[in-house]
């Protein structure tokens, strides 16, 4: 009789000596942040005529800054210019104000002459007396600041805008626009004048 010897054979597992882990790259800092830059937008230059290329033959717009009835007579022409009411407009040859520069310069030390082209001014060389001087629309909107904003505003003035500031004020105040007891006593000692009847 024949005999079958089961043979238990084991299949040795093959290990293999464990490799190292690949090492991983390092991470790559964080590229720092480029700082902001700050691209400031160049200010914006008013071309104003060049001396040469100006023609005193123009006419320039002139307004009213007296507070009522302002009249000019030309020394030089004789002719008169008139202006009915503050913020009134009449249209001057440049010539003219240049004469009137020099012949009747109270028109521009009292800012009674009010340009909306600055260059005229500066053309004219009277910026020195126009330096603190308020825009025709800056007068709307000034009793809209702070009483103390108020007098340091006054306080800067020529002696012909501080007159049509009092002029302005009264008005306002017969109105009822102006009210307010501090910027009314304010106006008056800025002024030196008294603009409601005791």
């Amino acid at each position: 009789m024949a005999t079958t010897t089961n043979t238990k054979t084991t299949a040795k597992k093959k290990t293999t000596a464990s490799k190292p882990a690949a090492k991983k790259p390092a991470p790559k800092p964080a590229p720092k942040p480029t700082p902001e830059k700050t691209v400031e937008a160049a200010p914006v230059i008013e071309e104003r005529p060049v001396a040469k290329e100006i023609d005193v033959n123009q006419y320039v717009r002139v307004k009213n800054g007296f507070h009522g009835h302002l009249v000019y007579k030309s020394s030089h022409t004789g002719e008169v210019f008139e202006w009915g009411a503050f913020g009134d407009e009449q249209d001057m040859q440049l010539s003219e104000l240049k004469s009137a520069k020099n012949t009747a310069k109270g028109f521009f030390i009292n800012n009674w002459f009010m340009f909306d082209d600055p260059w005229v001014i500066d053309y004219l060389g009277v910026r020195m007396f126009y330096k603190n001087a308020l825009t025709l629309d800056e007068f709307d909107t000034l009793f809209d600041k702070s009483p103390e904003e108020v007098a340091d505003i006054i306080s800067e003035m020529s002696d012909g805008q501080k007159s049509s500031v009092k002029y302005y004020a009264s008005e306002k105040i017969r109105n009822g626009e102006i009210d307010s007891r501090k910027m009314i006593a304010t106006l008056e000692e800025a002024l030196g004048v008294q603009l409601i009847e005791g």
